[in-house]
């Protein structure tokens, strides 16, 4: 999981990143606080700044229809609405 704490614009670049929009993305934990590093994800969901979502890296992150066989490294996959861990909510949308 990670937060979305930024955006990047890059008016040159790659053809196949064309039409890709790039947030920044801070791991978080499941109460939805920053905790680690960021990374810059392909958002294939519509995400915004202050959202928590789920994304995927490696591999992995080329397997939406979004970016499949486009050169990216980490993609939003999901946005949380609710994380729930034993019976307690940890993290609710606001």
């Amino acid at each position: 999981m990670g937060i979305v704490v930024g955006t990047v614009v890059a008016t040159r670049k790659e053809a196949e990143l064309e039409g890709l929009k790039l947030l920044v993305v801070r791991a978080c934990d499941f109460d939805g606080k920053p905790t680690g590093a960021s990374v810059v994800a392909a958002d294939a969901v519509g995400a915004g700044i202050g959202e928590v979502v789920l994304y995927a890296a490696g591999s992995s992150a080329r397997q939406t229809k979004v970016t499949q066989n486009r050169p990216v490294d980490a993609t939003i996959m999901a946005i949380v609405d609710t994380v729930e861990i034993d019976g307690a909510r940890r993290y609710v949308k606001g």
